[in-house]
């Protein structure tokens, strides 16, 4: 779905790929296979001629949509400079990183969007369309839950428009259903997912695939100021979105962020900071690094028996979290932060390894997710401490928790595309597979060797 929206799915397979992810994909992608003669079939778009505008209602009832008069997305878009995308609502090309937290099912969600390398196009009536790409990775209690690779362009009015998404939804680490998988050109017309200008009344589709995707929005409110992760933001637009199942939820949207806040029957996922748009243009603090530092010694500590350094460790992380907890962070992190520190000291003062050993990760997590503010790219750092939670799952002889880090770690792969030289991946690709044949085999020991090995050769380069 869309930016950064978590999906319940159920169905069959469709494997689709990015374009250029053929020199490139890593295991997590490679281990959904796909019928024989499948992947041709998703890049023979040329002699497709894509019915346009879709007007039937997609729900499944095939009643509640809005009538056709109030659409704004019935003219076919051209698209000169398509991945410019300068929409003050939906600015996904200039988003480098964007993380949401909430809570989903009774359980702590975290999400992460992030714009991948490279050059990428998509087929339409035997026209090629370069779009963005970004990657979509949900969390529910720690542990990966969906991963979409969603396409966006621009056209030449302004409105940006979705060409699809490839759809992964995992269960105990695997991945167990695709749909909701969708590629304009072959399944149906790009949608809509933000008007240039949105209008109260407007109404759009942001999926319109008839039995596959449908999404019908309207525009209910604009130029609304909402409490954003680095104080009040104005221009933002509050819309209803239609399901297939004909029910409705709200969203809003937000100048520099896009989607920015979803909630739905006790359900929350909030935007918590973006990068560029909340950058603080300073180093990194060295109190926040000490922080991420003193994460990493607990957990050491913790291995070690070692409780009395443990202790005075814990004591550190509590002062320096109340100096740094007094600035003008994003709330959601320091709402979060807070919480993971006193679970770490519960967790510590009854030298419970396992508990102290997965809430310091969450602390490293949290820490990490406000170096991204300085630094603005923390991909090698987030691909160690998954390579650490996968070693603390190892310890506890989880084998479905480090297959669901394994799988993590090989969708971080294609974040660090452009940030690794050739020589660097292939080592990296290398120690992936060895990871994952481990993990497969259920030597859960064998993972944690070549995740840690992983997570320092490139911390290393």
């Amino acid at each position: 779905m869309p930016i950064v929206t978590r999906q319940a799915l159920t169905g069959a397979l469709v494997a689709v790929t990015v374009a250029g992810c053929a020199s490139s994909c890593t295991a997590s992608h490679r281990a959904v296979s796909a019928p024989p003669g499948a992947a041709a079939a998703a890049g023979d778009t040329a002699g497709t001629t894509v019915e346009w505008p879709v007007t039937r209602c997609g729900t499944l009832s095939g009643t509640g949509c809005a009538p056709t008069a109030k659409r704004v997305d019935l003219k076919r878009p051209a698209f000169s400079h398509p991945t410019k995308i300068t929409n003050p609502l939906f600015p996904i090309s200039s988003l480098n990183s964007v993380v949401l937290l909430g809570k989903v099912e009774g359980l702590p969600f975290r999400s992460e969007t992030t714009l991948l390398p490279g050059r990428h196009t998509v087929t339409v009536d035997g026209k090629e369309i370069e779009v963005a790409v970004s990657q979509y990775t949900a969390y529910l209690d720690g542990r990966i839950d969906e991963v979409a690779i969603d396409r966006y362009a621009q056209d030449d009015d302004g409105s940006v428009w979705y060409f699809g998404e490839d759809v992964f939804d995992y269960r105990n680490g695997a991945v167990a259903i695709t749909e909701g998988t969708w590629l304009a050109g072959r399944d149906g017309p790009p949608a809509m997912i933000m008007p240039a200008h949105p209008r109260v009344g407007d109404v759009f589709r942001a999926e319109n695939v008839t039995g596959v995707v449908f999404e019908e929005i309207t525009v209910k409110a604009i130029n609304q100021t909402v409490n954003g992760p680095r104080g009040p933001i104005t221009g933002a637009a509050i819309m209803a979105e239609l399901h297939n199942d004909g029910a409705t939820s709200n969203k809003v949207f937000a100048p520099g962020y896009g989607e920015f806040y979803t909630s739905n029957s006790g359900e929350v996922e909030a935007l918590s900071l973006a990068v560029p748009t909340d950058k603080i243009n300073e180093p990194v603090l060295a109190e926040l690094r000490r922080v991420s530092t003193g994460a990493w010694g607990v957990l050491e500590n913790a291995r070690l028996g070692d409780w009395d350094a443990a202790n005075q460790t814990l004591k550190q992380l509590q002062g320096l979290w109340a100096e740094l907890r007094s600035r003008k962070y994003p709330p959601l992190v320091v709402e979060w932060m807070t919480r993971e520190l006193k679970v770490l000291a519960t967790a510590v003062t009854k030298e419970d390894v396992n508990v102290t050993s997965l809430a310091a990760v969450d602390v490293a997590q949290s820490a990490l997710d406000l170096e991204l503010l300085y630094r603005g790219n923390v991909e090698i750092d987030r691909f160690h401490l998954h390579a650490q939670q996968l070693r603390v799952l190892a310890a506890m002889n989880d084998p479905a928790g480090v297959r669901a880090e394994v799988a993590t770690l090989e969708w971080i792969r294609d974040r660090l595309a452009g940030l690794l030289n050739s020589t660097q991946l292939a080592n990296l690709d290398a120690e992936l597979r060895a990871l994952r044949a481990a993990s497969d085999a259920k030597n859960v020991q064998a993972a944690a060797d070549h995740a840690a090995t992983a997570a320092a050769g490139i911390r290393r380069g």
